[in-house]
């Protein structure tokens, strides 16, 4: 094991534990689905928790929902009257998805979307607090351009996998994937409308603020 590896271990080792319900969300999405290496996980999860514990949004949008892992993390710091909308091309999902939220007892403050984020996105008469982009890596740009709009200045928006295994730092060419997010990085670097921070954590968090 690296250094830098044993440093990220040691930092995992040192951050307050999940719930139980999550706990019991990442067991089953291990059971249950083809690439469970898709949750959020504990660290990342617990980082999306305290960001929306700091912010305490009225309305928060996660564009990709997976199993609701992040969900059920961002929706832990919710206004009182805040609503978190959430987005999932995937409609198999939607049994594991419902099945948490109720355990959790979310169900009235989190509304499930199924369907292309594209189309979905236009149609919420919503000014978002909080972003969370996590669905198609190739749809980055036109999500990113959907959500700003709809973001209010101050708000937040959080981009994952933004380094794609190492392959966008390193340049890999070959990969579609990767010169999709490396553009996708260099135009939020770009954009004068957010100033923006990117985090070495997992596979990437791009961290973007509206000014």
């Amino acid at each position: 094991m690296s250094p830098l590896d044993k440093a990220l271990d040691y930092c995992q080792n040192h951050t307050s534990p999940v719930n139980d319900i999550l706990a019991e969300l990442e067991r089953e999405t291990h059971l249950r689905t083809l690439s469970p290496q898709m949750l959020s996980g504990a660290y990342q999860g617990q980082l999306l928790r305290f960001f929306s514990l700091m912010i305490r949004p009225r309305r928060v949008l996660e564009i990709g929902t997976f199993t609701g892992y992040a969900t059920l993390c961002m929706a832990e710091g919710l206004a009182d009257d805040g609503l978190l909308h959430t987005i999932e091309i995937n409609d198999e999902l939607s049994p594991i998805i419902q099945k948490y939220l109720r355990k959790a007892g979310l169900e009235k403050r989190v509304q499930l979307h199924l369907g292309d984020a594209a189309h979905i996105i236009p149609r919420l008469d919503e000014t978002f607090d909080l972003v969370f982009i996590d669905a198609g890596k190739l749809d980055y740009p036109l999500h990113y351009e959907l959500a700003l709009g709809k973001t209010r200045r101050g708000g937040f928006l959080l981009a994952d996998n933004v380094l794609w295994d190492g392959k966008v730092a390193a340049g890999d060419e070959k990969d579609e994937t990767s010169r999709v997010l490396r553009t996708f990085n260099n135009m939020v670097y770009a954009d004068e409308r957010v100033e923006n921070i990117l985090l070495p954590l997992r596979d990437g968090l791009m961290v973007m603020r509206k000014v």
